[in-house]
């Protein structure tokens, strides 16, 4: 059936208000723990010192945010306010911008790790670099694969740490971030050189690719293809509002940083998952709310990091990585992802490369388990993570082995003969079902196997039925507001065709056959 299958609007606007009613009992329910229980041992080194003006605590729990926003803001836009600098400097060089940022960003590597981390990156460039130019697509694979585990094996990595100098905060995580996304990319240059028939790229390509600095230590990725095509494009020109839309979309990322950080004031989503013996005492609506918001928000930081950077890179003229799909929208395995810079690389080179146009169910399952085996090196292997992916490997499958049968005899023509809206609530009563597995399973990764698993019970053993059934109804609402509004963009971007106007010399009443 069609995604352009229509509902009743009053049942729309049912679902809607179900779920605005669910939202604001779950928050209030979350609002209650995080308020009395402010004296907890947990809350003491999680929750500290808000803002003056809300005379609340504040959840910290979260490192990377506070890194971005809190401990070391100054230092990321004195870093990125340099490059849109030299942004200025190279409107006027128009033929060679790129190769000044890749000046800047090399100088402010160098200046930000020391000299030998930037032999270090320079090395696994050189190397890399090098195998590519054998043109041969699976050595250059495996040879960035083998590189990139140098990083996440000893005693490779603490051999390569050591080149590193001095010791301060922001050592760790500039050190695996500029390292993990360098190897990223130029996997993406050697498989494209592979790729090139005429000749091959020249190392200077894959420099200025590598250290444009609003990308190197954070990402997000973006593939050596379109990274080529567009920083070595000759027209500089705008479209009209472009810099009134690039201005907008940091004025609202700022509004977004300002309401979380709020919000942090009032819910602590963050903290509350570690106290497991708090979270036993908890209610339903409370558990499973803060399974939900806890990917939603990862969701929103994701979105915001990435913003911040993208907003940055399209003053540059270069077109980046959309932000992630917000979890609220996902109710399929085939659109989950989190950064989708890592999802197109994956895509483009594994999935897609192996998986072909994803209907052959052995091929899909050679595609997906080498994807998620390429995820697992890339996070790091560890059982959280190794459970994630078998998982989430797992739902895809199963998503194309459901879709197979049920697009097999009696089924299909079963649901050709049903109306599209009951077709429609038919699929959002599976797709219910799906959303929740999707929560579960990514819930692994961002909070612990603990908590997940006490969600999980909660929701499917000791709050059945009644939880169960209340839980799996809002959801439901949820999926049919979603198709709602993916059917309303469906309409605007492909609209229903007008039907053919009749000849002008027939009646408007005349019936075809009964003309004479």
């Amino acid at each position: 059936m069609g995604i352009k299958a229509a509902l009743p609007k009053y049942e729309i606007y049912f679902y809607n208000t179900m779920l605005c009613l669910a939202m604001f009992w779950a928050s209030s329910w979350i609002f209650d723990l995080s308020s009395s229980n402010a004296n907890r041992k947990t809350f003491k080194t999680s929750v500290t010192p808000g803002w003056y003006y809300f005379g609340r605590n504040m959840d910290t729990a979260d490192c990377e945010w506070m890194m971005w926003f809190s401990t070391f803001r100054e230092h990321i836009l004195f870093a990125l306010a340099g490059h849109v600098l030299f942004a200025k400097i190279c409107s006027i060089l128009r033929d060679t911008w790129s190769l000044v940022y890749m000046v800047y960003g090399l100088l402010a590597v160098w200046t930000s790790m020391g000299w030998t981390y930037v032999t270090l990156i320079l090395s696994h460039c050189i190397l890399l670099y090098s195998i590519s130019l054998v043109k041969i697509r699976w050595l250059c694979f495996v040879s960035g694969l083998c590189t990139l585990a140098t990083f996440k094996c000893e005693p490779f990595v603490s051999w390569q740490a050591g080149f590193v100098e001095g010791d301060f905060e922001l050592r760790h995580v500039l050190f695996y971030g500029g390292c993990g996304f360098t190897i990223m990319r130029c996997m993406s240059f050697a498989l494209e050189n592979c790729e090139r028939k005429d000749g091959n790229y020249n190392i200077l390509e894959l420099l200025k690719y590598n250290f444009y600095l609003p990308f190197f230590y954070f990402g997000p990725i973006m593939t050596f293809d379109k990274f080529y095509i567009q920083a070595n494009k000759s027209d500089l020109t705008r479209k009209e509002w472009e810099m009134w839309n690039i201005s907008l979309q940091g004025l609202s990322h700022l509004g977004v940083i300002i309401v979380v950080d709020v919000l942090f004031h009032f819910l602590y989503i963050l903290t509350i998952p570690n106290d497991l013996k708090l979270l036993k005492h908890a209610s339903d609506w409370a558990l499973v709310g803060l399974a939900y918001f806890n990917l939603v928000y990862d969701w929103v930081k994701a979105a915001v990091m990435f913003g911040v950077i993208n907003t940055v890179s399209r003053l540059d003229h270069l077109d980046p990585p959309k932000p992630p799909k917000c979890i609220t929208m996902l109710y399929v395995f085939a659109e989950t992802h989190f950064d989708r810079g890592i999802n197109e690389w994956l895509c483009k080179y594994v999935y897609d490369h192996l998986g072909g146009k994803h209907e052959n169910v052995v091929e899909e399952l050679v595609a997906t388990l080498c994807t998620f085996g390429v995820t697992v090196l890339w996070l790091g292997p560890c059982q959280a993570v190794l459970i994630w992916a078998f998982f989430n490997c797992f739902g895809l499958n199963f998503e194309l082995w459901t879709a197979k049968f049920f697009s097999m005899e009696p089924f299909a023509s079963f649901e050709m003969s049903m109306p599209e809206a009951t077709s429609r609530r038919i699929r959002a009563i599976f797709n219910t079902l799906n959303f929740w597995s999707i929560v579960l399973y990514n819930i692994l990764a961002l909070n612990s196997l603990d908590f997940a698993k006490l969600v999980a019970k909660r929701l499917l053993l000791k709050g059945f039925p009644i939880t169960t059934i209340i839980v799996m109804f809002v959801t439901y609402c949820l999926i049919q507001v979603i198709k709602e509004r993916e059917r309303r963009q469906a309409l605007i971007d492909d609209p229903d065709p007008l039907p053919p106007a009749p000849p002008q010399n027939t009646p408007p009443s005349a019936t075809p056959g009964l003309i004479d």
